[in-house]
């Protein structure tokens, strides 16, 4: 039986570099471990904060976008309906003057009185830029100052809408063509109040519409 030959195991344990080559010392090989690690660490995070900044910057730009278009719909919106209020203004005033002068006249004085009522001529406004608004909660990308300023004119033009719906009601149940003068009464009643709030919104639209008009042209 030919011998074998068993070479020892420990004869390569040392062989880690080539002969003639000056050994590595092990704590600069952990050194350069530990660099390594860290350098991968580095990039590692440098992708994610440049991931999450991206998308924040997205973020900030869609929600931008959004506000200055909501902005662009409430301008032009309200400034229809600071047009509306305008045409209608003296028209309310004067027959709100002789209505007054008319209802309070004895008999006699009333027949050398006349009322010329073109109709009640309420203002109707527009609201489709503030529901999409309300429906998209895009007033939330609006400055607070700008968002509460115009959320302030739609409630007044919503108390304006309430009393003229209120007025619409009365005149089913006391109704012009009845004869008398109680639908007359209820006009001057409405005129009372759609007098005062009438300019309250002239002078609240000329306050927002620049406002607006600062937010769309600084971006």
């Amino acid at each position: 039986m030919p011998e074998v030959h068993l070479p020892h195991l420990d004869e390569h344990d040392d062989e880690t570099a080539p002969p003639g080559a000056p050994a590595v010392p092990q704590s600069h090989a952990r050194s350069k471990g530990f660099l390594k690690l860290a350098l991968e660490v580095l990039l590692i995070g440098t992708g994610v904060f440049l991931g999450l900044a991206g998308e924040q910057w997205r973020e900030s730009r869609e929600h931008r976008e959004r506000a200055e278009a909501s902005l662009r719909r409430f301008h032009t919106e309200l400034g229809d309906n600071k047009k509306t209020v305008a045409a209608v203004l003296d028209y309310h005033a004067t027959l709100r003057t002789n209505l007054r002068r008319y209802l309070t006249a004895t008999p006699k004085e009333r027949a050398s009185l006349s009322v010329a009522m073109q109709g009640i001529r309420p203002a109707l406004f527009e609201t489709t830029a503030w529901d999409l608004a309300l429906a998209t909660q895009s007033l939330a990308d609006i400055p607070q100052e700008v968002a509460y300023d115009i959320s302030r004119v739609y409630g007044i033009q919503k108390e304006y809408t309430q009393l003229t719906q209120g007025l619409l009601n009365s005149m089913y149940m006391n109704s012009p063509y009845a004869g008398g003068d109680t639908f007359m009464m209820s006009v001057a009643v409405w005129l009372d109040d759609v007098v005062l709030l009438e300019p309250q919104l002239l002078k609240a639209y000329d306050e927002v519409l620049p406002k607006i008009d600062a937010e769309t042209t600084d971006h």
